[in-house]
Parts: C-alpha cells; structure tokens; sequence
C-alpha cells in the first residue's frame, strides 16, 4: 500500500490542500485553529498543587502553531505535571492554559479532540497485535468505521510499522514507541504531546524516531510538545526549548540562544548543568553534581 498522505474527514477542498511533494497532498484538519492567535499552546500563572507542594509554580508560556518545543529539567521539575493539564487529564489549581484555542478546564471535550498524547510509560497492549492496538484507539475517539482501516494503515505506513499483524511483545522497544504514536496520529490531532518519546531506546532507534518527528511537522504543520533528558534531541529536534527546576520556568529560547548565553560558547548539557538546581533535602549532591559524576565516570572508563 503506498502512504497517500491522512485524509481528513469530509469531502476534501482543493483550495485548503497543502502540497507534500512526490504528488501527495494532505487536507488541512476542519477542526482548524483560532487564526487569530499564532500559538497553539498559551499558558498564563498555570500552577499545581498537591496539599502544600507546588508542583508547578505559575508557569506562563506560548507556543507557536507548528514548532516542535522541549520542557527540560531535572526528575521532579514538574514536566509531566505540565503535560497532563495540558492534556486535561489533570486540572490545574490556578491560572489558565489554553490548547488549540480552547481552554483546558472550559472546554477539555474540544482539546481532547484536537491532541494526540503519549505517556512515558509504555501504554501499547502487548498481548493484542499493531494493528488490533490502533483500532481500539480509533473506537475510543469515534472515528466513523467506514473511515477507520483507512487512518489506521495510513498511520501505520507513515510511522514505518511494518508487521502490524504481530503481537505487540514481539516488537523491538523503538518499534512500540513508533506504534504508540501511530495510535496518537489516527485521530489526526492538531497537537502531539510526547512525554520523554525516546526513553531507553538505543541511539539508531532514537534518530529513527527524530526522522518520523521531522516528517510530523514538515508535513502535517503539526505542534509537538516533549519532554526529554537527552539534550542532543531537544537541540536537534527543537526550535524553543524551556528550562524548569522546582516546577517553574527559568530559561526560555532557541538552543543556539541558550548556548551562547553566558561566558563563552556552551553545550545544552552544560546549560543544563548550570540550571539543574540546589541539591535535594535528602541528598548530599544535586542532581548537576549527579550528572557531572557520570558524565566523568564515562569519559573515564
């Protein structure tokens, strides 16, 4: 079957196509954007707590329609916190965020319909095969049955799945983050989050990975919004990136940006070195002296 490019639903209009290259054209999602506003994630005082800990502190921040953006910081920092009330599977206690134009506390039904989300942990069952994976998910969104096979192969073709009639325990681990996120693109969201995508795979299977993201943006004008620790990825993959440390926001910019900040021309593991914070109650080092004493231990043999 050749990739044709996700088809959206209703009947196509020739004037809202967007050329892909290689003859493929991709209809522009009828669920389109507020175009009044050039972002597709704003968060304004956005907090959380849990009783006396704040978790995230009244974070502000604005991503661009399109772009691929990093939240970076230590374990604990407060990012996967972030992601889920960004993806309304957690309701902020204070300020206000807004996804695709929509608020996420007034409106959860209609960001829900407009993001795709992959969790850190492994979510894919793996006793049911690819393919039988991605049909669960397209029931759950309501995706019309005549239209299902259709999505479900295309996204299976586009994020290179290619024994989707195996069972699930029998794929490699790049091979189901890839499958997950098949599973996030049938529903044809406007914004894909991705909370540490590339987690425990080897680096041949991560720049794989990076490639489909690429593909992602470049031809859907898809908004990703990731998590990572590798500090090569956000650089390679990301436009902005933003550092947290004890759930608030300190550092903002491009990569290049941030590693010419300071004294002298840095590496975004060094930046990320000097912003990583004051060490934690219970432990005698930070989380940079942590860091600093692998990275030596590397080095070292």
């Amino acid at each position: 079957m050749r990739f044709e490019g996700l088809q959206f639903s209703g009947a196509p209009d020739k004037k809202r196509m967007v050329p892909l290259g290689d003859n493929l054209m991709l209809g522009l999602s009828p669920m389109a954007r507020d175009p009044s506003t050039p972002f597709a994630i704003e968060t304004q005082e956005i907090s959380r707590r849990f009783g006396s800990f704040r978790a995230v502190d009244r974070l502000t921040l604005q991503v661009r329609a399109g772009a691929i953006f990093a939240l970076l910081g230590p374990n604990g920092s407060g990012k996967t916190t972030t992601i889920r009330m960004l993806t309304t599977l957690l309701p902020p206690s204070s300020g206000s965020a807004r996804v695709d134009g929509h608020d996420v506390v007034r409106d959860p039904t209609a960001v829900r319909a407009r993001i795709g989300y992959v969790p850190q942990m492994l979510s894919a069952d793996p006793d049911l095969t690819g393919y039988e994976n991605l049909s669960i998910g397209a029931k759950l969104y309501r995706i019309p049955r005549a239209e299902r096979r259709d999505r479900i192969e295309q996204a299976l073709e586009f994020m290179g799945i290619e024994q989707p009639a195996e069972l699930v325990r029998h794929y490699s681990g790049g091979m189901i983050r890839r499958l997950e996120i098949a599973q996030a693109l049938v529903s044809q969201p406007r914004v894909l989050f991705l909370d540490e995508p590339t987690a425990g795979l080897d680096p041949v299977a991560r720049r794989t990975l990076w490639h489909h993201l690429h593909e992602l943006r470049e031809r859907w004008q898809m908004t990703i919004f990731l998590t990572t620790h590798y500090m090569e990825e956000a650089s390679e993959l990301c436009e902005t990136v933003g550092f947290l440390r004890s759930g608030r926001l300190v550092r903002l910019g491009s990569p290049e940006e941030l590693c010419r900040s300071g004294s002298g021309q840095r590496s975004l593991e060094e930046v990320f070195l000097d912003i990583a914070g004051e060490p934690h109650p219970s432990e005698g080092s930070s989380y940079a002296d942590a860091l600093r004493t692998r990275k030596a231990i590397r080095r070292h043999g």
